[in-house]
């Protein structure tokens, strides 16, 4: 509200004058049309009286001409004001008092995660701070956004500059277990610096996020723990996900133990298991494998229910040794499929497009697609342009990644490489996580939004759990389930109660993989569950 109170001054000094002025005037006009000698202090009682419409004094009424259109060029002034002012500072002045304001400081919060900024990715790592009961802390500078953020139901929230040492203290960040700087990459170095000069004995975990990985250096010796590129990780994602649809090869999956992952396939056109439900599937029974989840569409379910049916583009959440696996990619797969020919098509060639085109370009051709001629880039133009994209070769190409900034740029490019060419995969980049549904309906068979990716890598600096590949929803996770000694994972009916899936036991120091509804747990089981934030919660909340 600094606006409107150097408005009200400014409104309040004009006031002065004016009436100063009319004071003046007043006198003299009495002594002079009147013929009445009075004290100044009497003429701005009258001044006064009028402005405020509460009466004329004493004075009333006038005999001529001049001291009534006075009076009444006094009344129209008075009346002006008034209107004026209420609803340019009356109104706002009660606007204030009424309204709610972000809280300033927090009290008694410990071993808390102070996140400097409230952005999509902000509040993907709160969501995964929340499932694990890690109390945490916005700080927001901008008090209008704080004020924002704190009225639409988020109580963990402070305003203050968090290059400021003192917002940082008000945060109680002497007592957290860690920060994160989520800004750009100057405010982001300021940040780490006020952080240690608050904390520098080594108790607080600081992790800065970058644009530019040029400036890790700079963030590194002011003092971050970890410097995190979420663009590069994300061009990563793209381009091992274009590698493994386009080679049909397993992909870089999630090791449990030895001979023991979880990945994600694709079900491709043509799939024995297109137009079965999971249940008429009987993955379990013909693989070994066990299904975790389900994606299609940008929706994504955990265990996916028995009546879902799958089709071509749906991609598999699956856990199981690397033959289990093996024999379960040989499913997704068509029939009759044939190897599709071409070099990986990646439009954009930014932060996220060079990642991408250098993970795919050890296995396979790559043509770039950029606005501008650069160094790497093979066709220049506008990658929602037909003609661009026929140059590029999109329709002999094995896959489309589109790796470009803004999202409704990326939808228009899915729809343009679709018609072009339908039958080839397209992989997306999604800024914001409502742009996710949008790609999917354009026709995109996978999409990665970068403030997912960003949460969930955050996450996986910060969290002693493990965490699944920052672009998936399911969470990987090593606990003790002390409820759950003596019981047998059917007894205890885990998935359908939670929604998690019990996907080994760690006995011994052995992993035991082989699990099933007869395993009965003992004292001393570490388990190893993987589920969805909110499964994973409900699971710790009942067995834990």
């Amino acid at each position: 509200m600094g606006k409107w109170r150097r408005r009200t001054a400014a409104y309040l000094g004009a006031l002065v004058v004016v009436i100063l002025v009319y004071t003046v005037a007043y006198h003299e006009a009495m002594a002079t049309f009147e013929g009445r000698e009075q004290t100044y202090a009497h003429s701005l009682q009258v001044v006064v009286e009028t402005f405020t419409t509460t009466g004329f004094g004493s004075d009333a009424p006038w005999e001529t001409t001049e001291m009534n259109l006075l009076v009444v060029a006094m009344d129209l002034t008075g009346v002006l004001l008034i209107f004026m002012a209420l609803p340019a500072f009356v109104f706002p002045l009660f606007e204030e008092t009424l309204s709610t304001t972000a809280p300033r400081t927090v009290d008694d919060r410990s071993d808390h995660v102070v996140i400097c900024g409230h952005t999509p990715r902000g509040r993907v790592l709160r969501d995964e701070l929340v499932a694990r009961d890690v109390p945490y802390l916005f700080v927001v500078a901008d008090e209008d956004e704080a004020t924002a953020v704190y009225d639409g139901g988020e109580e963990h929230v402070i305003h203050g500059n968090p290059e400021e040492i003192d917002a940082l203290r008000r945060a109680n960040v002497g007592a957290a277990r860690a920060l994160v700087a989520d800004a750009d990459d100057e405010t982001n170095a300021s940040v780490v610096l006020s952080a240690r000069e608050c904390v520098d004995d080594g108790d607080l975990r600081v992790v800065s996020l970058i644009e530019d990985e040029e400036v890790a250096d700079y963030h590194r010796y002011a003092g971050a723990d970890s410097v995190v590129s979420p663009r590069r990780l994300l061009g990563e994602s793209l381009g091992s996900k274009a590698t493994a649809s386009v080679a049909d090869e397993l992909g870089d999956g999630v090791e449990i133990g030895e001979d023991f992952q979880i990945a994600e396939l694709l079900v491709h056109h043509g799939s024995p298991l297109v137009g079965e439900t999971v249940a008429e599937s009987r993955i379990g029974e013909r693989t070994g494998a066990n299904v975790l989840g389900a994606w299609d569409d940008g929706e994504f379910e955990s265990p996916p229910r028995p009546a879902r049916v799958i089709d071509e583009h749906t991609v598999l959440l699956v856990v199981g040794t690397e033959p289990e696996l093996e024999s379960l990619k040989e499913l997704t797969l068509s029939e009759t499929r044939t190897r599709r020919r071409g070099s990986v098509v990646v439009a954009g060639y930014g932060m996220v497009g060079h990642s991408a085109a250098a993970e795919i370009r050890p296995t396979d051709e790559v043509t770039v697609v950029d606005l501008e001629d650069a160094p790497g880039v093979d066709v220049v133009g506008d990658a929602t342009d037909r003609e661009t994209l026929e140059t590029a070769g999109v329709d002999e190409a094995r896959a489309v990644v589109i790796a470009l900034d803004s999202d409704t740029t990326t939808i228009f490019a899915t729809l343009a490489v679709k018609q072009v060419a339908p039958q080839v995969e397209v992989i997306a980049r999604a800024n914001d996580v409502e742009s996710v549904p949008k790609l999917y309906r354009a026709g995109a068979e996978y999409v990665l939004s970068l403030s997912t990716v960003s949460g969930r890598l955050l996450a996986s600096q910060l969290l002693d759990e493990e965490v699944l590949r920052p672009e998936t929803q399911v969470d990987l996770v090593r606990t003790r389930a002390p409820r759950l000694e003596g019981r047998t994972l059917a007894e205890a009916d885990v998935r359908a109660e939670t929604g998690v899936t019990v996907v080994a036991v760690e006995r011994d120091g052995d992993l035991l993989t082989d699990i099933g509804p007869d395993t009965k747990l003992i004292a001393g089981d570490r388990l190893v569950v993987a589920g969805t934030d909110d499964a994973v919660n409900r699971f710790n909340e009942r067995f834990c």
